[in-house]
């Protein structure tokens, strides 16, 4: 490994991790150069076991033992080792744990080269603004075996470090890509098969015991953004709505926790 001690918040070495809760700034730099941020040691984990590769990282001493298998794998990336105090000056926040690192994104798949013909179930998160709810769907995801996740051109960076912390990583074992045009892509899945379900309060919308007793062989579900859910364009495309009953006069759920219950209800 390659150990650089650093002691200057200001040094430029340390670009990569400057001011991480500026949503705005982060989205900026790190659409440009082509990075994300990855937090804790199992996150950091769990993104080198995917095959990202690092660009640095940004560690407190007490890291550089538990995490040098990780590092051996890269004995020519910079480990930044720096005071816990220091690593918080930089991010703007108290680092959780002490660990960072900054990883290159991979290439976007297209839909086409995604979808198998063993795909079953796919989620489609449509303009969800809010990286916790994106990064808690995809934990979801993952956790109830969804095959395929997509995310619309305007939902939130499933790659931004708050949505990779919410997610526990599983951002990087859940197959994903965002779509290029929406909702003009959900024909490409309706072509191969798949029903086109969409979670919206409408006055024909279908349980989701109903959805569940169709028995669907291929099914992809479609959760809109915060508040407003789904468009009506969006809508018009589907070829059913379904609703989750509700007791106790509430009348919708978050986001995330629709998602996790429709996944687990409509698992294979």
């Amino acid at each position: 490994m390659t150990l650089v001690p650093l002691d200057d918040p200001g040094d430029e070495r340390l670009a990569d991790y400057v001011q991480l809760r500026e949503v705005n700034l982060r989205r900026l730099l790190e659409e440009e150069h082509g990075l994300f941020i990855a937090e804790g040691d199992k996150v950091i984990r769990r993104a080198a076991d995917a095959g990202y590769e690092p660009r640095s990282f940004l560690l407190a001493p007490r890291w550089l033992e538990s995490l040098a298998d990780v590092l051996a794998q890269w004995p020519e990336t910079p480990v930044y080792v720096v005071s816990e105090d220091l690593a918080e000056q930089v991010t703007g926040f108290h680092v959780h744990r002490g660990a960072l690192a900054s990883y290159k994104r991979q290439k976007a798949q297209p839909l086409a080269e995604l979808l198998t013909d063993t795909t079953r179930r796919i989620a489609i998160f449509d303009d969800i603004v809010d990286h916790t709810n994106v990064g808690a769907g995809f934990r979801a995801a993952a956790a109830m075996g969804v095959g395929l996740v997509l995310v619309t051109p305007t939902c939130a960076d499933p790659l931004y470090r708050r949505s990779i912390k919410v997610s526990m990583g599983t951002v990087f074992q859940v197959p994903w890509t965002r779509l290029a045009s929406w909702p003009g892509d959900l024909q490409v899945l309706q072509d191969r098969g798949f029903t086109a379900a969409a979670f919206a309060l409408t006055e024909d919308s279908i349980t989701l015991d109903e959805l569940v007793a169709r028995q669907d062989e291929r099914l992809a579900v479609i959760f809109g953004t915060e508040g407003h859910g789904l468009k009506p364009h969006v809508l018009e495309k589907a070829d059913l709505t379904v609703r989750i009953p509700m007791a106790g006069g509430v009348d919708s759920l978050n986001v995330a926790s629709s998602a996790a219950v429709a996944f687990y209800a409509t698992r294979t």
